[in-house]
């Protein structure tokens, strides 16, 4: 049974759905005994999310030739579960997600690696999938070890 690893952000629609896909591509291509999931921390916040996932994601995942299987998943809120049982859980940004951990979650907080992607309201599209986009390439080098 592959090991897990779990994206967290806001909303699971933006920056952990991208992180989620594109490590399940690099994984699968490199045969890699892991897989990507990615929860939302705060779902409820979510409200002008239009469709189960961001224009911008699937556009940058088209752009790198990465498949989104049909029917697409409606973003989902992390559980207690998901988090006990991931190997690996990343926080997309310290700053946005530690506080929903600490009162959410309490258990968790300094047990998740956090990144610095910021959302859209301070990094383009662009920047922040690049950024992300990155990070998991340094993931999948140091698997591949």
């Amino acid at each position: 049974m592959p090991r897990v690893i779990l994206f967290l952000c806001t909303g699971n629609y933006y920056r952990s759905r991208f992180a989620e896909e594109l490590f399940n591509s690099l994984a699968k291509q490199h045969d890699l005994d892991w897989i990507a999931t990615s929860r939302a921390l705060a779902i409820e916040l979510g409200t002008y999310n239009f469709g189960p996932i961001s224009s911008h994601t699937q556009e940058a995942l088209a752009q790198r030739g990465i498949a989104l299987a049909e029917p697409i998943r409606p973003p989902m809120q992390v559980t207690e579960e998901d988090l006990s049982g991931a190997a690996r859980v990343i926080a997309l940004k310290e700053a946005e997600h530690r506080p929903y951990l600490t009162t959410r979650y309490p258990a968790w907080p300094d047990r998740v690696e956090y990144w610095h992607i910021h959302d859209l309201d301070k990094a383009t599209p662009v920047e922040a999938l690049t950024s992300i986009e990155e990070k998991v390439n340094a993931i999948i080098t140091e698997l591949r070890k």
